[in-house]
């Protein structure tokens, strides 16, 4: 029965760490300790001309240190938001002489509104609440109200929240980090924005700070499922390669009766040197292969986990990764096919571990 009442009420927010939960406490006390107080000031002190903090304010402070990535506690949220709401607010108040209908009509009116100018803020709807309901001394302000205390506030709640939740080493206003290198890319920026549009709801997330997050998703996934498999299990160990001082001819020839257009180039300890193509043979001529020589090739180690080469094979600057032991040395070599072929049998391995896990 509990179950059946917590399905219908829905899910909440996770549980905070405790010291995510005391750095939003302590910030939003001080944020706010700071606002009053400066606010106090700029008015004179004088309590009678009207409140210096309100309700809302308080629900503000909520998305600034609680949850400052929302796109709805970015600084344009607040003091847009909480303005607009004010403005909405009281021009009901001054033309609808029924409360209740005036509240009800302010609220609906000022969620439009902020909808429609990008400045959506949930405790904007209480102000434009507050702004109806207040009591006299909300009322008597007018559209004093909006200025003081509604955007005075909020405009100091947001100057507090910059400085406050930089010093606790969070990023306010909210930039969406940069994708990790390396970052999987399984689906392009169209893709995700085709999936916003289906989803047809309001995610309390940036779109930016979604995309981040999908692809850190993939990188762990395709860590957690390579990482168990290294280079030595899936490298070919009988590579085809050509001396530094053997002539380009020779090795174009070489090349050309294996039916291969790269090969890794070796000294005669067998350490790489670097890769040569048949197109930079054919014009070296006479000379050695080391005219034609290319230095640059991605070296791996046999204990390497595959998922180091997903950057090195993926992104199409390269067709292979060289096996190499600590002196140099070739062991194998692995090229986009291998990989291609060992992360195909690594996703059958883990969708039918997961098909018999939920049977």
């Amino acid at each position: 029965m509990i179950a059946r009442l917590f399905d219908l009420v829905g899910s909440g927010t996770p549980a905070f760490r405790l010291s995510d939960a005391a750095r939003a406490g302590l910030g939003a006390l001080a944020g706010l300790a700071l606002t009053g107080l400066i606010a106090r000031f700029i008015g004179g002190g004088d309590l009678a001309l009207g409140p210096l903090l309100v309700g809302p304010i308080g629900a503000s402070a909520v998305l600034v240190f609680a949850a400052p990535a929302s796109p709805l506690a970015q600084p344009r949220a607040v003091v847009g938001g909480n303005a607009l709401s004010a403005v909405i607010g009281v021009a009901c108040a001054a033309l609808i002489p029924e409360p209740f209908a005036a509240a009800a009509i302010a609220v609906a009116l000022a969620i439009a509104a902020m909808a429609l100018t990008g400045c959506l803020h949930p405790p904007g709807g209480a102000t434009a609440l507050t702004a109806v309901i207040g009591g006299p001394a909300v009322v008597g302000l007018g559209f004093g109200f909006v200025l003081v205390p509604v955007a005075l506030c909020s405009i100091l709640l947001v100057l507090a929240g910059i400085g406050l939740n930089r010093a606790m080493g969070r990023s306010y206003p909210h930039k969406a980090p940069a994708p990790t290198p390396g970052a999987g890319a399984g689906y392009a920026p169209v893709d995700l924005d085709r999936a916003l549009a289906q989803y047809g709801e309001l995610l309390d997330v940036s779109r930016d700070d979604l995309d981040a997050l999908f692809r850190e998703v993939e990188l762990q996934a395709h860590r957690r499922l390579h990482s168990v498999i290294f280079c030595a299990d899936i490298m070919s160990r009988d590579v085809v390669t050509v001396n530094v001082d053997q002539s380009a001819e020779s090795a174009f020839a070489f090349l050309q009766s294996h039916d291969m257009r790269t090969a890794p180039v070796i000294d005669s300890e067998r350490r790489v040197v670097g890769m040569v193509r048949r197109a930079e043979l054919l014009t070296a001529g006479h000379r050695a292969v080391e005219a034609a020589l290319d230095p640059f090739v991605h070296k791996v180690r046999e204990s390497t986990p595959i998922e180091a080469l997903l950057p090195i094979l993926s992104g199409g600057a390269a067709h292979e990764a060289l096996v190499v032991d600590a002196s140099g040395v070739i062991q194998g070599i692995i090229t986009q096919t291998d990989l291609l072929a060992v992360l195909y049998r690594a996703h059958v391995v883990e969708a039918v571990v997961s098909d018999r896990k939920a049977a």
